[in-house]
């Protein structure tokens, strides 16, 4: 059987260690939460949502691009897609950008949040995560969304809503418990949430009569997205050595899941120009030949393999 030939410290470029609690959102991931569900009238065509956190914990907080950290603990989150409904300002959208949590001390790494989708319907609702807790991607409800006495305020163009309340569900407390070693109960506070989208299709009017159909224009083809690709500082190596892998072509914000052999070991988040870097040990037992490090989103849509030789050390 084939050992893996590393995993254990983290360095490089893109990783996933500065401060930070909300904002990534894989900017190409679609929800879970929300796909069993009715899509609102309207579609989000602008928008954000400010999080005032309020974590505790000794716990730090930062964002990842386009969500942009504040100061006050305030950082801004831009709606990225999603709908809403001007009748009675229910919300559906997906944030844009990534963050990540991070201990003040002890051995825990930052977890990174993507994902991040907030349903509104009524006066509560939910906020749903994606994220990698030892090795594995998952998707949760992070927190139960209600609203104060007043409700949104619904115009011709959008909704807002302000002083929504954010609280850890069960799933949340038990997924912050298990990370970092610390104690969360369902209700702890996660902070407030003011939320204001745009809609892109214009109010009906009320009155109707022959309108003139807009000229005809041929919209540019978007550019296309390049392929994932992976690429290796060394070819072959001896086993204890240090191997490097990097990865483009991915979106900017993206979290990207790197695997030894089929073995998921840590994730990053892509910079600004879709790349990742991640540093790993290859292991004094690894085998001589062939192995694999893989690159693949977290929602599972794109993936590329990159593949490095172990040779055997030469006899004294």
């Amino acid at each position: 059987m084939t050992k893996r030939p590393g995993a254990a410290a983290v360095t490089g470029a893109a990783t996933v260690t500065g401060a930070a609690l909300l904002a990534l959102l894989c900017p190409a991931a679609g929800s879970a939460a929300a796909q069993d569900t009715e899509a609102f009238e309207r579609t989000v065509s602008d928008g954000h949502a400010i999080w005032t956190t309020a974590v505790g914990h000794d716990l730090s907080i930062d964002a990842t691009e386009p969500a942009v950290r504040g100061s006050a603990d305030r950082t801004s989150f831009p709606a990225t897609d999603g709908s809403t409904d001007l009748e009675t300002g229910a919300v559906d959208v997906e944030l844009g950008g990534a963050a990540h949590l991070v201990p003040a001390a002890g051995p825990a790494q930052p977890l990174t949040l993507a994902g991040l989708r907030l349903r509104l319907d009524g006066h509560d609702g939910t906020l749903h995560t994606r994220t990698v807790v030892d090795g594995r991607a998952r998707e949760l409800a992070l927190a139960e969304v209600t609203a104060g006495g007043d409700g949104p305020v619904v115009r011709a163009g959008g909704v807002t809503w302000t002083g929504l309340r954010a609280s850890l569900t069960d799933e949340g407390a038990k997924l912050l418990a298990r990370w970092s070693g610390e104690t969360f109960a369902r209700g702890d506070d996660l902070g407030l949430l003011d939320v204001t989208v745009g809609t892109s299709t214009p109010p009906e009017p009320t009155d109707s009569g022959p309108s003139t159909p807009p000229p005809s224009r041929t919209d540019p083809e978007p550019p296309k997205r390049p392929a994932p690709a992976a690429v290796v500082t060394s070819e072959e190596l001896p086993p204890g050595g240090q191997q490097t892998v990097t990865g483009t072509g991915f979106e900017p914000g993206e979290v990207v899941l790197v695997a030894i052999d089929d073995d998921t070991r840590y994730q990053a988040v892509a910079d600004g120009t879709g790349r990742i870097s991640r540093t790993f040990p290859v292991y004094d037992s690894a085998v001589e030949g062939a192995h694999t490090v893989e690159l693949s989103t977290v929602t599972g849509g794109r993936q590329t393999v990159a593949t490095f030789g172990v040779r055997a050390d030469s006899p004294s």
